[in-house]
């Protein structure tokens, strides 16, 4: 989906504020971004803040007699590839659903013939209240356009319940979802494949309040998750404890340690697996012993006694009916020696290093830049936003997938892996 040119519209809300990071958001993953705002959204949110986000002038007036001169409104709305209202208040909804066009935000969103998502935001009692929910049937009966939301929860007036408006990296995953739509119904580069793929790090318990642990936030591997399922891959997702929302039309199963991980993993793996990718920190070790009460401190020392956890990439990797299968090295020095070398320990067809060394890149981070192996070329992508990153990963292991089961179809019984000499050169 990079490279999209989305309008966001905002409206009145004390939920704008969270619009300013949708644009960083937007900006950071390729988009061109413009914005409009309404009369009342100038209220909490100035449009220099969105000029400054986006890089473009930021369009407040239907009257303006510069941009009307032009007819802006209907430039923008041919500009535009979609539409993101966030928040779309209960008045702006109402006027939607109504057909009014009595301020530019409106007009352009009615001269518009491309995709319209609202993003709803109000308090609970006007989310609930009869004629809004008649204006919700109303836009939901509408093809063009689509509701994203709202959410549960604590609102800024202090009550609780529907009405919030998503965070911006869930309006990113509905955004995604529904190019995968899209894509999945004119066939993906991984349509009809199946993927398993590790995300988070792991927990392993020491008593019931402490643990051995990463700083692995989970964000690549759910970012590779989401791109796959854009491409058209059915999508087993098997992460370990992370603060992120799960992906819309993926199958999420959580876990909390090593072992959790291994026996999901291949369960998965046993239900059916084109692909495997690798991109949980597993905790390499874990306490010998687990104490079922809280261990008091006492003395000036205490000594850890850990044990080795299974490594569950190398046992899928060594399977008779191995996945294509691609593993994630994150490395403080000599990446690319490190990286190669477990890549050939495990067998794997593919390994994908990053130096998390780098201050705002890899761990905790929006952002990465990796460097890809293969047996016979390497490939080197960002720093850029891991979601670009991922949609890089689906373009690069697809045709080597392909390649491979198309081989294994030829050659019932063979897993052998396949040299691939059409390899792009390294960038």
């Amino acid at each position: 989906m990079a490279g999209t040119r989305i309008l966001v519209g905002v409206t009145g809300g004390i939920a704008a504020y969270k619009t300013a990071e949708l644009v960083r958001l937007l900006k950071k993953a390729g988009h061109s971004v413009q914005v409009v705002m309404t009369r009342g959204a100038e209220a909490f949110v100035t449009p220099l803040t969105f000029q400054a986000l986006s890089g473009q002038p930021v369009r407040t007036s239907l009257l303006d007699p510069e941009a009307e001169a032009g007819m802006g409104h209907i430039e923008l709305a041919k500009w535009a590839q979609r539409i993101i209202v966030a928040p779309a208040s209960a008045d702006f909804m109402a006027r939607l659903a109504a057909g009014m066009a009595d301020d530019l935000l409106a007009t352009v969103c009615s001269a518009a013939e491309v995709p319209i998502a609202l993003v709803p935001a109000m308090n609970q009692a006007m989310w609930g209240n009869h004629r809004t929910q008649r204006v919700v049937q109303l836009l939901q009966a509408d093809p063009q356009v689509r509701l994203w939301g709202p959410e549960e929860g604590q609102q800024a007036c202090g009550d609780n319940g529907p009405g919030r408006m998503l965070e911006p990296e869930q309006i990113m995953q509905a955004l995604a979802q529904e190019q995968a739509q899209i894509d999945n119904s004119a066939g993906g580069v991984l349509a009809g494949k199946r993927l398993v793929i590790t995300a988070g790090p792991t927990r392993e318990p020491i008593d019931p309040v402490r643990y051995i642990s990463n700083h692995s936030s989970g964000k690549m591997g759910y970012a590779i998750a989401i791109a796959a399922h854009a491409a058209g891959a059915e999508v087993v997702l098997v992460s370990g404890p992370v603060n992120l929302s799960p992906p819309a039309g993926i199958n999420l199963r959580s876990v909390m340690t090593a072992e959790q991980m291994l026996e999901t993993t291949m369960a998965a793996v046993d239900e059916g697996c084109d692909l495997f990718i690798a991109t949980a920190a597993v905790a390499d070790y874990r306490p010998q012993d687990y104490a079922s009460d809280k261990l008091k401190k006492s003395a000036a020392e205490m000594t850890l006694a850990l044990v080795r956890n299974p490594d569950t990439l190398a046992i899928v990797a060594a399977r008779a009916d191995a996945p294509f299968t691609v593993g994630f090295a994150a490395e403080t020095n000599d990446v690319a020696r490190h990286a190669i070398s477990k890549m050939g320990k495990k067998g794997l067809d593919m390994i994908v290093a990053n130096d998390v060394s780098v201050p705002g890149l890899g761990f905790n981070s929006d952002n990465n830049a990796v460097s890809v192996f293969t047996a016979t070329d390497q490939f080197h992508f960002g720093p850029c936003a891991k979601q670009q990153i991922a949609h890089e990963l689906v373009a690069l292991i697809a045709p080597r997938l392909n390649a491979r089961v198309g081989d294994s179809q030829n050659q019932k019984g063979s897993h052998q892996k396949p040299q691939n000499n059409a390899d792009r050169k390294p960038s």
